[in-house]
């Protein structure tokens, strides 16, 4: 069983929560996830690490609240415990040799986004941060990307806070004016990801997109989370649990994992109608 330290509302859809989990936070880095359960009975989901502190032995999580486990998630409060936390799973962000580097983030994306930017900016790069939201009252994570960015970008879609647009248009500003990274990292909705490595190719400049397709065991034997790469004219299988979930986004079939990853939508919606109504009863 696995503690809950802290809990915190980023915004009415996204939480923050800090598991006491040692042996995860002694190894956890950047750009890798956990697997947890939140009872006995509950299903696996994959959740990025958000942050850690192996002094306290602790590991973030933020998640949104978009289905019954995530809704299960919510309910407990700091001081109640959580079946199962395994990780740290997956291969961390390659940052190595990197001085001038742009993070795109989207939405809940942002939270797997800064711990990127937190480590470049420990390790003396530049980071300039473009993020994005719907509107004013779903952004989250601002002031703590503003002490980890040398530069920060915010849009939101409706123009309720920063500028108005996606994350593409300052992006795109930057491109113009000459701007050279040594890599884009962008993580968030595939359509965003699709659409910032579109901006990014004609620039030449190395792209990697973070991949969190249907998962359920982690160790790449279901074969759930299988992606499709256009490598050298050859399409590969890869799979993000242990090969990603950073992947070159040049090559990602985007137009297939977006069909793949609305295969279970109804059903995730009625199990999430389902699971509300019965807590509603119970209540």
């Amino acid at each position: 069983m696995y503690r809950i330290v802290t809990k915190k509302e980023l915004n009415p859809t996204v939480t923050m929560m800090e598991i006491e989990a040692p042996l995860v936070a002694r190894k956890a880095e950047a750009g890798q996830f956990i697997i947890l359960r939140v009872d006995s009975e509950g299903e696996r989901i994959p959740l990025t690490v958000a942050g850690y502190d192996r002094v306290r032995g602790t590991v973030k999580i933020i998640f949104q609240i978009v289905g019954k486990t995530t809704a299960s998630l919510n309910r407990l409060s700091a001081g109640e415990y959580i079946e199962d936390f395994a990780g740290p799973l997956g291969v961390p962000t390659e940052l190595c040799g990197l001085n001038d580097v742009c993070i795109v983030g989207g939405g809940v994306g942002c939270a797997i986004a800064l711990p990127i930017a937190e480590k470049l900016h420990r390790m003396g790069a530049r980071v300039t941060s473009v993020i994005g939201f719907r509107s004013r009252d779903l952004v989250i994570l601002e002031d703590e990307f503003r002490a980890v960015s040398d530069e920060l970008h915010i849009v939101t879609d409706d123009g309720s806070y920063g500028r108005e647009g996606n994350v593409c248009l300052p992006l795109r500003e930057m491109f113009s004016e000459g701007r050279k990274f040594d890599k884009v990292i962008t993580i968030g909705p595939l359509v965003m990801m699709k659409f910032v490595v579109a901006e990014t190719r004609p620039t030449g400049i190395p792209c990697d997109v973070s991949m969190n397709p249907i998962m359920i065991d982690g160790t790449g034997m279901c074969g759930g989370c299988r992606l499709t790469l256009n490598v050298d004219g050859k399409r590969v299988t890869k799979f993000a649990c242990v090969d990603g979930p950073d992947f070159n986004g040049y090559e990602v079939d985007f137009d297939e994992a977006m069909s793949r990853g609305t295969m279970y939508r109804d059903f995730e919606r009625h199990a999430y109608e389902e699971h509300c109504n019965l807590f509603k009863k119970q209540s």
